[in-house]
């Protein structure tokens, strides 16, 4: 049996889960780059999750593809001269798959809920005096001081997004996930065709009303023209492109760099990129223990390996990935560099004499990573490389992904459960916005992101940046935060990537967007 054909049986093999028959011409198979594990886009950040929220629930406003907010559950809405005082009404036709409406009651405290775990949400909450029932339909939030992005943080689509739940379900403890999946989004999830580990089902939802502005990006009409979606877990990357040239799966969100050169020969297969604005590479140090609770620690890692390297590993070919040290993303709108002209080349003695003023004295340090995501693993192995060349002992732990979006919201010590440093990467429509940058919110009441770190001036800045009202003024202090966190470092940027999906030729309507999105899409 040729090695072909052994390959092609065992795409066949992965795929052969129980579907109805009839139903197969019209169902999207797509492998996503991880697999589901936690099914409440409020408790956690992770990518996976929130394209599950977004597949089954909705957001009172969403993103479009420039990344501007537009309403989605909302149908009018106003704002008093004064800027404190927003009011909203809920469009028609929203229904819970269980047949029940959407009222604001469910609104209300579903925004509660949110503004309990996210960043985002959090500095709502925190410019928030009410947030009062007017009826079914109709909600006010009057603030304490005017909040100039309200509408974008109502819409956000990184972090933890701000989905509406049923009432029943926003009212559970807020750092408990949820595991019901009740929404009233375009999609209801299949619960008796989940298998975890290998199949997560999704079905058109029937009664569904989508807006009939033309879709772009996150926002305008949800329409779903497929009968279904099926997120299929195949680890092995070569059954993948098997499949997807034979037609057994339609869309591979995440392919291997070292595949990308096959796909691009067949001819069935189109690969296309998904937004313009990338990913970014991110070594996230944990603040709360020694040797990164300094902040002179955290800036030696900038000095122990060369961006090309990491992303090199990561991502393969140059074409894919840039070196970039600006936080809020090279080429955006607040993409500066400035206060990292020193950071740009390793320089080993300045690591290690950056690690001996923090007090580091050859302690274990627990890197936590996964070879699940095979750029994580591997951009890690080069960045412990590089640390352990500074004199650090680095223990690096594989884990599944799972484990690991476990153990970066364990606060216990590192030999506890807990870790010292973790790597990932996180969409550039997440990190070009220091509203939305979960790694650069250093707010020191420990509700920010995993690592938690804590610097006074940083949020100064970016409390400034956030209240704002003009956009001048806004770049000016991006820059200004920038150079601060050049200096206390809440992670070390790695570059960025910006890599392709693919998809069958037969596919189209694939939206360009902060993460994948199934609806609009058809098979021809």
């Amino acid at each position: 049996m040729t090695t072909l054909r052994r390959t092609m049986l065992a795409a066949a093999a992965a795929l052969a889960l129980a579907a109805p028959a009839a139903a197969q011409d019209n169902v999207l198979r797509v492998v996503p780059h991880a697999d589901l594990r936690t099914l409440d886009p409020v408790a956690v950040s992770v990518v996976i999750t929130r394209m599950h929220g977004l597949m089954i629930y909705e957001t009172l406003f969403a993103w479009d593809e420039n990344l501007q907010p537009k309403p989605q559950m909302v149908e009018r809405w106003s704002v008093s001269p004064d800027g404190l005082t927003w009011e909203f009404t809920l469009r028609d036709g929203l229904k819970f798959h269980d047949g029940q409406p959407v009222t604001t009651a469910d609104v209300a405290q579903s925004l509660r809920r949110w503004m309990a775990r996210d960043t985002v949400g959090s500095r709502v909450g925190d410019a928030l005096a009410s947030l009062d029932i007017v009826d079914a339909k109709t909600f006010r939030m009057v603030l304490k001081r005017p909040f100039g992005l309200m509408e974008y943080a109502l819409g956000s689509a990184v972090g933890q997004i701000p989905v509406i739940m049923r009432e029943e379900d926003a009212k559970t403890d807020p750092a408990r996930p949820i595991t019901t999946t009740v929404g009233s989004g375009p999609f209801r999830f299949n619960r008796d065709r989940w298998m975890a580990g290998q199949v997560v089902v999704y079905d058109r939802n029937p009664d569904y009303v989508p807006r009939s502005e033309p879709p772009s990006g996150l926002a305008g009409g949800r329409v779903v023209k497929v009968a279904s979606v099926e997120w299929r877990n195949i680890p092995d990357a070569s059954t993948i492109a098997a499949a997807l040239q034979s037609g057994e799966i339609d869309i591979w969100e995440q392919p291997a760099t070292d595949l990308i050169p096959v796909l691009t020969r067949a001819r069935t297969v189109a690969l296309d990129k998904l937004n313009t604005i990338g990913t970014q590479g991110m070594l996230r140090p944990n603040s709360l223990y020694p040797p990164f609770n300094d902040h002179r620690a955290r800036l030696a890692l900038a000095y122990m390996f060369d961006q090309a390297d990491t992303m090199a590993a990561g991502f393969g070919d140059e074409r894919w990935w840039r070196r970039c040290e600006a936080f809020f993303i090279c080429g955006s709108v607040y993409g500066s560099e400035a206060g990292t002209e020193d950071l740009r080349r390793p320089n080993i003695e300045k690591a290690k004499s950056l690690l001996a003023e923090a007090g580091y004295k050859g302690e274990r340090i627990v890197f936590v990573t996964t070879n699940d995501i095979a750029p994580i693993g591997r951009m890690a192995e080069v960045a412990a490389a590089g640390m352990r060349r500074a004199g650090m002992n680095v223990d690096l732990q594989y884990n599944d992904w799972g484990t690991v979006i476990t153990r970066q919201v364990n606060r216990n010590p590192p030999d506890q459960g807990g870790y010292n440093i973790f790597l990932t990467y996180a969409s550039g429509a997440t990190m070009f916005h220091p509203l939305t940058n979960i790694g650069t919110n250093m707010s020191c009441d420990g509700r920010n992101w995993a690592g938690w770190p804590c610097d006074e001036e940083a949020e100064r800045i970016r409390g400034a940046f956030i209240d704002a009202t003009d956009e001048a003024t806004r770049k000016r202090l991006a820059e200004e935060l920038q150079r601060r966190l050049a200096v206390v470092q809440p992670y070390r940027v790695l570059g960025q990537a910006d890599l392709p999906y693919a998809r069958r030729t037969a596919v189209t309507g694939v939206l360009a967007s902060p993460v994948m999105v199934f609806w609009n899409i058809e098979k021809r």
